[in-house]
This record gives structure tokens, C-alpha cells and sequence, in this order.
């Protein structure tokens, strides 16, 4: 499925879209899109990292100043004598 969009650019922009279609052989269609999907993928990719490093630490068991793996333990040999 397409999408009709219509987009005002300034001259000069235009003018380095036309370029940049006539050097490459291709449409200014094409070059538009391939330009949005690439920063797009840098975007989403930025986003994940970000995650990425908001998880960093609860991946060791810690959750907040609780260290859930010593939790375990001081219950364990609590209830069984360790």
C-alpha cells in the first residue's frame, strides 16, 4: 500500500534532492524514503540502547539496593541450616 504526501522544501533542498536522485538513478520517491528508513533505524536503534541501559544492573539480580540472589540465600539458610 502507498501513501500520497506532499512536502514543501526549501529551493536549495530541492535543488540537492534532484541531485542527489540524478547522480544516484533514482526517483526522488526512492531517495526520500531510503533517507527516512535510515534514520528511522538510527532513531529506533538509539531508543534500544537506551533500554538497554536503563535495565543495566537489574540483570544481576538487583533490584534497587535489594540483591535478590543474597535475599534468596539468607532465606534458604535461614529455613534450612545452611
Amino acid at each position: 500500500m502507498t501513501v500520497r504526501k506532499n512536502f514543501l522544501f526549501e529551493e536549495e533542498v530541492a535543488k540537492h534532492l534532484e541531485e542527489l536522485a540524478k547522480a544516484e538513478g533514482k526517483t526522488q520517491t526512492q531517495i526520500v524514503q531510503e533517507m527516512t528508513e535510515e534514520r528511522y533505524r538510527q532513531i529506533r536503534k538509539q531508543r534500544k540502547l537506551e533500554a538497554l541501559e536503563a535495565l543495566k544492573g537489574s540483570l544481576s539480580g538487583m533490584i534497587g539496593d535489594v540483591d535478590i540472589k543474597k535475599a534468596r540465600m539468607d532465606y534458604l539458610t535461614e529455613k534450612h541450616g545452611y
